[in-house]
C-alpha cells in the first residue's frame, strides 16, 4: 500500500461522518473538533479529487453520487479497523499479566503477598520474571517492570511502589557483646552477601562502606546468604520483611536499619500501553504496598521500636 496516494486520514474521517450525519455540525460533534474543521478537511477532499463530494441541502448536507459511492466504502473500511481493533482488545483483556521484577523484590515483598491477589483475583494470570538483567519492556512483551532505584528511566512511566526497607543483620553469637552505631563497626567482621542481588550492594556503598575492603562471602542466591547468616558465617543485609520473623524468634538480632537514600521500588510502566488485567494487578500492589505502610505506622507495628 503506497499512503502517498491516500488523502488524510483525519479527512476521510470527517467527509465520512458528514456524509452519515448529513451535516458539519453532526460530524463535528462525534469526531470532537469544530464546524470549520471538518469543512476545511472536505474541502480538501473535493481539490484532491477535483469533484463535489457535498453539496448544501436545507439546513444540512447531502452527498453528491461520487460522494455517496467514497462514503459508502469509507464506512465500510472505517468497520472493518473497529472490529480490528475490538478483537485486539478483547484478546489483550484476557490474555496474562506479564512482569518482570527483581528477585530480591519476588523473594522480600511479592511472593509473601502474591496468594491474596491469586485468590481475589484466580482469573488474571500473572506470569513472574525474576531478574536481574536490563529488559526492554517494549521488545520482549512485558507489561509491568518492578526495578530498585531513584525512578528515573528514560521514555518509561515509574511511579513508586514501596521504598527498600534494610536491616543490617547477625547471629546473636557473632556480634555478642558489640555496640552497633554504623556499617563502619561491623567491617572487621565476615560478612555474606548475594552475589547478584545490587539492591543490598547499593544500600552497603550508600552507608560510605566500599564493598571491596570487606572480608565478603558471595553466594549465589540471596537463600543461601540467609541461610549462612542464621549459620552465624557472616553479617548480611536483608529486606526487613525477610528477616522479622527471625529477629522475633531470637535467630538473628538488627544490628541498624539502613538509610534508603530516596532509592525504592519502583512500577515502571510502557507509556499509553495498558490491559484491564495489568490495571488490576498494579491497583492491588498499590493497595497492598499503602496497607503495609499503614501497618508500620500502626502502634505494635512492624516499624515500631
Amino acid at each position: 500500500m503506497d499512503w502517498h496516494d491516500i488523502p488524510s486520514l483525519a479527512a476521510l474521517r470527517a467527509f465520512e461522518a458528514a456524509a452519515r450525519h448529513e451535516s458539519l455540525s453532526a460530524a463535528a460533534r462525534e469526531l470532537n473538533v469544530t464546524h470549520a474543521a471538518v469543512a476545511q478537511h472536505v474541502r480538501a477532499l473535493e481539490q484532491d479529487f477535483a469533484e463535489d463530494l457535498l453539496i448544501r441541502q436545507g439546513r444540512g448536507v447531502a452527498a453528491t453520487a461520487a460522494g455517496r459511492a467514497l462514503a459508502e466504502q469509507l464506512g465500510d473500511g472505517f468497520q472493518t479497523i473497529a472490529e480490528a481493533v475490538a478483537d485486539l482488545r478483547d484478546r489483550n483483556a484476557d490474555r496474562p499479566v506479564n512482569i518482570t521484577v527483581t528477585p530480591g523484590f519476588a523473594g522480600s515483598w511479592l511472593m509473601p503477598r502474591i496468594g491474596e491477589f491469586w485468590s481475589k483475583h484466580p482469573e488474571i494470570q500473572v506470569n513472574i520474571n525474576p531478574s536481574c538483567s536490563v529488559v526492554d519492556l517494549r521488545q520482549e512483551g512485558f507489561d509491568l517492570g518492578v526495578r530498585y532505584g531513584a525512578g528515573s528511566w528514560p521514555k518509561l512511566d515509574a511511579e513508586l511502589l514501596t521504598e527498600a526497607a534494610y536491616w543490617a543483620v547477625a547471629h546473636p553469637d557473632l556480634v555478642a557483646g558489640r555496640a552497633v552505631r554504623s556499617l563502619h563497626d561491623l567491617t572487621d567482621l565476615p560478612w555474606v552477601m548475594d552475589s547478584y542481588e545490587r539492591e543490598q550492594h547499593r544500600v552497603v556503598e550508600g552507608e560510605g562502606i566500599d564493598l571491596a575492603v570487606l572480608d565478603v562471602t558471595l553466594l549465589n542466591t540471596n537463600e543461601l546468604a540467609l541461610s549462612a547468616a542464621l549459620a552465624g558465617l557472616g553479617v548480611t543485609v536483608q529486606p526487613r520483611s525477610i528477616v522479622e520473623r527471625d529477629i522475633r524468634s531470637g535467630q538473628l538480632v538488627k544490628l541498624m536499619a539502613l538509610r534508603d537514600n530516596g532509592l525504592g521500588y519502583h512500577m515502571v510502566t510502557v507509556p499509553g500501553r495498558s490491559s484491564p488485567n495489568l490495571r488490576i494487578f498494579m491497583a492491588w500492589l498499590r493497595r497492598t504496598a499503602r496497607e503495609d505502610r499503614e501497618n508500620e505506622k500502626a502502634p505494635g507495628g512492624a516499624g515500631a521500636s
